[in-house]
């Protein structure tokens, strides 16, 4: 996959930061204010805020309603991560410009959590009748292994990262490190409640195959609950637009098991599940990867929690 170019004004950006202080990642909350926590996506915000409560001001740079995979950080964004005491990013190969801030910084200046670090990374795969990006190529054809980012779809993986959170907060502010602690495993439990739900939805399931007419960031859930799928993209392409093969593929799949339900992402061009909905009779529904989140969700304060209890929904419909 192509890395996010960031063009000449990073540089520029990284001159004007060079002569800004940014604060020390420790003993913010003892000096009388709240640890300042930056972080790139919707779930780190989410699950920093969560394990933060009081004691932390949490900033999410991507704005809600934008694509994920579309973003690049502003001048600005940049300062404020020099600025933070803790950054929270995603930690994949789509990361390049944070590499490069970091970078700027130096190593062990600026507390970090990177989310694929906090769990076991799992390979993107590639699924019979899943169109092949073609910046990926060069790269496959060299044996490069390319990491599924999404590591926080699987409510498992996302107790992990909640938990890894509480601590590297508790390092920069030891004062508040049993509240850091209380509200991660407060958090934690929720996502316990949620990992119940979705076992119990596969154990009472007619079918196992879900098919997405779309990416399909999915790869951590379908893995912890013994799914399998079909869908147009891996979940880190950069394509948006199906070939008709491709599209002929999944439209057979779901004519010949039955299958219900065609989901899309949220935040997604969702002309290709019209399209096999429209030939198949299915149902088209949404699938919320979290990536990121609507301005009206955003201002309503959902959680990752509370859209993937929708998918508890969406998924007993597409399985029955």
């Amino acid at each position: 996959m192509n890395q996010k170019r960031i063009g000449a004004f990073f540089v520029v950006a990284l001159w004007l930061a060079g002569g800004l202080l940014f604060s020390a990642a420790s003993g913010a909350s003892a000096q009388g204010r709240k640890l300042n926590i930056i972080a790139t996506t919707f779930p780190a915000y989410d699950f920093a805020r969560a394990v933060a409560g009081g004691r932390g001001s949490v900033t999410m740079l991507l704005p809600p309603g934008v694509e994920s995979h579309s973003y690049e950080p502003t001048p600005q964004s940049i300062i404020r991560i020099r600025e933070c005491d803790l950054f929270l990013y995603t930690g994949s190969i789509t990361d390049a410009w944070v590499e490069r801030i970091l970078g700027s910084i130096g190593e062990g200046t600026l507390r970090t959590v990177a989310l694929m670090d906090c769990v076991q990374a799992l390979e993107e795969e590639m699924v019979e009748g899943m169109q092949a990006d073609p910046d990926e190529e060069p790269e496959r054809a060299e044996g490069l292994i390319e990491y599924d980012e999404h590591v926080w779809t699987s409510p498992r993986n996302a107790q992990k990262i909640v938990l890894r959170i509480a601590e590297v907060l508790a390092e920069a502010d030891p004062e508040g490190a049993a509240d850091y602690r209380a509200n991660a495993i407060a958090y934690a439990d929720r996502l316990g409640m949620l990992d119940a739900a979705y076992q119990d939805v596969v154990n009472h399931a007619a079918r196992k195959t879900l098919v997405f007419g779309d990416r399909f960031p999915f790869r951590y859930l379908a893995a912890d609950y013994g799914l399998t799928y079909f869908a147009a993209f891996p979940g880190c392409s950069t394509e948006t637009e199906p070939s008709v093969r491709t599209v002929a593929f999944l439209i057979d799949k779901v004519r010949e098991e039955g299958i219900p339900v065609v989901f899309h992402i949220e935040l997604a061009n969702e002309r290709m599940a019209d399209a096999i909905c429209e030939a198949t009779g299915a149902k088209k529904l949404l699938l919320h990867a979290c990536h990121n989140i609507t301005l009206s969700d955003f201002e309503q304060g959902l959680t990752c929690v509370d859209l993937m209890w929708r998918n508890v929904d969406a998924l007993r419909e597409a399985l029955q």
